[in-house]
C-alpha cells in the first residue's frame, strides 16, 4: 500500500496544481473578454466573475495540495482531510469520481491504517 499512498498523494498535488492553473486561466480569459468589449460596466462585471470563479477554483484546490503533501508524510490529519475531499470528489464526474473512489479505497484499507499507526509511533 506504500505505492498506492504515494500515488494518491501525488495525484492530489498534481490535480490541485492543475486546479489553480485552471482558475488563473479562466480568470484571464474572462477578464480579457470584458476588456475586449471596451465597455466599462462589462469590464467590472467580468473582473468580478473572473475573480469569483478563479478564487473558487483556487480555494478548492489548496486543501487537495495540502492533503497530498501530508499523506506523502503519513500524517493522520492528512488521511482524514483526503477522505473528506475524496467523498466530495465523488460528485465531480468523471475524473473526480475516479479520484474520489481511489482515495476512499486506499485510505480506508486496513493495510493503509497500519501504515499510519506505524508512522505515528516512530
Amino acid at each position: 500500500m506504500h505505492h498506492h499512498v504515494r500515488t494518491l498523494g501525488n495525484l492530489h498535488i498534481i490535480l490541485g496544481i492543475l486546479g489553480i492553473v485552471a482558475g488563473m486561466i479562466l480568470y484571464g480569459i474572462i477578464s480579457v473578454g470584458g476588456i475586449i468589449s471596451g465597455d466599462a460596466e462589462a469590464i467590472s462585471i467580468t473582473q468580478i466573475v473572473g475573480i469569483s470563479i478563479g478564487g473558487l477554483l483556487f480555494l478548492l484546490s489548496i486543501p487537495s495540495i495540502i492533503g497530498g503533501w501530508g499523506i506523502l508524510r503519513y500524517k493522520y490529519w492528512a488521511k482524514v482531510l483526503l477522505i473528506v475531499i475524496g467523498c466530495l470528489d465523488l460528485l465531480n464526474f468523471p475524473l473526480g469520481t475516479l479520484l474520489g473512489a481511489y482515495t476512499i479505497w486506499v485510505l480506508l484499507s486496513n493495510e493503509t491504517s497500519n501504515l499510519f499507526e506505524t508512522s505515528s509511533t516512530s
